[in-house]
């Protein structure tokens, strides 16, 4: 399998251990995370050869993220350095109706000073199959998204298959910047989209059957996301796929989860998974996307298998601490052949 390349921020998580409150935690549990890198972790779990680009400062930090990175098995030959520190994280994680709080600090970190030119996208897009970004690179700031532009149009140029997810992350945008006028033509170069009905209405205006006064339910299943499915192909027409993952969070410790593609006209449904007892959610969306890429590429000709794929190894990731999905191929076929009763393997 030919090699695929991620680009995005690597940010320092730091979040309150178990259900503490920012208010009551004396320390903080410190991992590394990225939505990008998430996805090339999870890529790397089933064996891919992925590389994430990104920038990070010279220090101790940045040494200590990019050997968490390596020890999933994600290359980092890549990464740049320079500019003066990482961008933060801080998770305060919800139980049941209380829902869990992210507060990001990432105004001025290394990234958010990446520009074009910095990256020799050429040579690290030699030999390489597959390039994927999300709109939270652009968010970050302006310079951040002109590299995107680059790195995206050069992806295009060279033969890649382009994947993005839309991430929309409305306290990263903020100020003058419309998101729509910048996500437009970054999106209208991709092969691969994918987002949830909130995104599509967020960033394009794209208005679907869910939407509701006071929040968002997202209960609907199939053939009820077709005007979401059929707009954004309208407005992408270069997209051969868009999928959409759907979360019915029914408190902050149980949610159904399910996915929807539409490829060719067609559209592919998943089972819905019912979990209860979520260890972290961060990260879900992320080990889906890398389960789409991972299934368009190990079943290019069975949509129902990719989006099955997609949605069994993302609902594991629920189980897991940290935004890394860390599951193996195997466990991600013993639940999409039923086996979700959680017996002790022996």
């Amino acid at each position: 399998m030919s090699k695929i390349i991620t680009f995005g921020e690597a940010l320092l998580r730091l979040a309150t251990p178990g259900h503490l409150r920012f208010s009551q935690a004396s320390n903080l549990e410190i991992t590394f995370c990225g939505a990008e890198v998430n996805v090339a972790a999870t890529l790397a779990a089933f064996g891919v050869d992925v590389d994430f680009v990104t920038r990070v400062p010279n220090n101790d930090i940045s040494d200590s993220c990019l050997k968490w990175i390596k020890a999933a098995d994600v290359g980092v030959n890549h990464v740049l350095r320079g500019g003066g520190r990482m961008g933060i994280f801080y998770l305060e994680k919800g139980a049941t109706v209380r829902p869990s709080k992210v507060i990001y600090d990432r105004e001025g970190s290394s990234f958010a000073s990446i520009g074009p030119g910095m990256i020799n996208w050429r040579g690290i897009f030699d030999g390489a199959k597959w390039f994927h970004w999300s709109g939270i690179t652009p968010a970050v700031s302006s310079s951040a998204a002109d590299a995107c532009q680059e790195a995206v149009e050069i992806a295009v140029e060279m033969g890649l298959t382009v994947s993005c997810d839309l991430n929309y992350r409305q306290s990263l945008w903020g100020g003058e910047r419309c998101v729509n006028q910048v996500m437009r033509p970054l999106v209208e170069k991709c092969d691969v989209i994918v987002g949830n009905e909130e995104d599509c209405q967020k960033v394009f205006g794209v208005q679907g059957s869910s939407a509701k006064a006071g929040g968002w339910s997202l209960e609907v299943k199939g053939d009820e996301f077709m005007p979401i499915l059929k707009e954004m192909s309208i407005q992408f027409p270069k997209a051969e796929s868009i999928a959409l993952s759907c979360r019915d969070s029914i408190n902050a410790d149980h949610n159904k989860w399910s996915g929807t593609l539409y490829k060719g006209g067609m559209v592919y449904s998943s089972r819905t998974y019912d979990i209860t007892d979520i260890v972290d959610r961060v990260g879900a969306g992320d080990a889906f996307m890398g389960g789409l890429i991972y299934g368009f590429l190990t079943y290019p000709e069975n949509s129902q298998m990719t989006i099955d794929f997609a949605v069994a190894a993302s609902c594991l990731k629920h189980t897991i601490h940290g935004d890394f999905n860390r599951v193996s191929l195997s466990e991600v076929d013993r639940l999409m052949d039923g086996n979700d009763r959680g017996r002790v393997i022996r």
